[in-house]
């Protein structure tokens, strides 16, 4: 026997031996090659010595790095789509396993919980679509960090468009939410890490605390003051609602602030992640003495704030606002407030009800004239005219 049969003799032992002689890869593995040759548009990969195998045209090109530059007898990953091709090769492709590696490693990244990086590619009303590796991902709205969170006044969709178009070409750090490589779905969060930083450093505050911080954004709802504890370095965001801003009544906290104020609050709930504050606690209630200062029955000067369907919101003094209701504000039937009054008018007004516990003072212009004087009702005298009738006693 010559030494060559030997040899060859000898190397098929040790291929049944192992089980590579039977581990024919099928249509859809991610199999490992050795570069052979990288001729133009063509690169033909060693497959464990038993079939030789070929990527070519758009099966080359891939949003990886991994396969840029490749040298002949490198390791490269590959799917197989094609088990034999016209000249007996098998069809390989890095498109595929690319894409499969993202899902594995995307996979392994959902169960470890640790952030990746993402590029925002575009934006619609809903969220943001970001390139995950090479693939597709999206991040929805409700998943941003508040720091871009689209805080529009009156919740414009064109503006919060505008907002989220902002973030296309930047990076941002998030959390896979869910993941289904079968569906092609990747749902990402950047809130989750805002949420579990926060939760880290939350630990170093209480409710009653007293803190400065100052206001990043403003919505319909009230505003959100950043703040950092003055046992850590971290900065915390709460959220101070509209009803808490202020004793009096706002309409919306422009009114009263604008972003970049350094304001004082006092921390009055902490839910998981979220921390609400108060403004207007670190301020004496001005309704505990409003008794003193206004009575039933005072005719006072104020000026209209707003005119709505029910009424005039009147101020007083800079703390204190009434309701005019509109079954006050005329004897006979009103349609539309608007014909009685205009928002900045300073008329007068009569006091009917003080409600210091509910905040609530009721005022009525319907028993005044025009000089703001109290129309008295008329007192009509009536004569009795009396009339004697003599008894008459009838006998019998």
């Amino acid at each position: 026997m010559s030494k060559d049969i030997i040899e060859k003799t000898g190397k098929l032992a040790t291929l049944l031996s192992e089980g590579e002689f039977l581990n024919i890869p099928n249509l859809g593995d991610l199999i490992t090659g050795t570069v052979l040759s990288t001729k133009g548009r063509e690169i033909r990969l060693d497959i464990n010595g038993l079939t030789t195998g070929v990527v070519r045209g758009r099966e080359l090109f891939t949003e990886s790095n991994i396969y840029s530059d490749l040298k002949d007898g490198a390791k490269v990953e590959a799917t197989v789509i094609g088990l034999e091709n016209e000249n007996g090769e098998m069809e390989l492709s890095f498109r595929y396993a690319g894409n499969k590696k993202s899902w594995e490693d995307l996979k392994a990244y959902h169960i470890s919980g640790e952030p990746i990086k993402v590029k925002v590619l575009d934006a619609n009303k809903g969220g943001l679509i970001v390139q995950v590796q090479h693939l597709t991902g999206f991040l929805p709205v409700s998943q941003l960090a508040p720091e871009h969170y689209p805080r529009v006044t009156g919740g414009d969709k064109q503006k919060i468009l505008d907002k989220l178009n902002s973030f296309v070409g930047q990076l941002l750090k998030v959390k896979i939410l869910d993941i289904n490589e079968a569906d092609e779905k990747l749902i990402l969060s950047e809130k989750q890490i805002w949420e579990n930083e926060q939760k880290t450093v939350i630990s170093q505050i209480a409710v009653g605390d007293m803190i400065e911080g100052e206001v990043t954004a403003l919505a319909d709802f009230g505003a959100f003051i950043k703040f950092t504890p003055e046992k850590d370095n971290n900065a915390l965001e709460g959220l101070v609602h509209i009803s808490e801003i202020a004793w009096q009544r706002i309409d919306h906290p422009k009114d009263l602030l604008k972003v970049g104020d350094v304001v004082k609050a006092t921390v009055i709930g902490i839910e998981g992640s979220k921390i609400f504050l108060s403004m207007k606690k670190l301020v004496n209630d001005p309704w505990q003495g409003v008794e003193t200062k206004y009575k039933i029955g005072d005719i006072v000067e104020g000026t209209i704030l707003k005119i709505n369907p029910f009424g005039f919101f009147v101020e007083l003094d800079k703390d204190i606002h009434g309701l005019a209701h509109i079954s006050e504000l005329s004897a006979t039937p009103v349609e539309d407030p608007k014909t009685l009054g205009t928002i900045g008018q300073v008329r007068s007004f009569k006091i009917v009800s003080i409600e210091p516990k509910e905040h609530r003072l009721g005022l009525s212009i319907k028993d005044l004239d025009e000089k703001g004087n109290e129309i008295k009702e008329e007192k009509k005298t009536k004569t009795t005219k009396k009339t004697k009738t003599e008894d008459k006693t009838v006998a019998v």
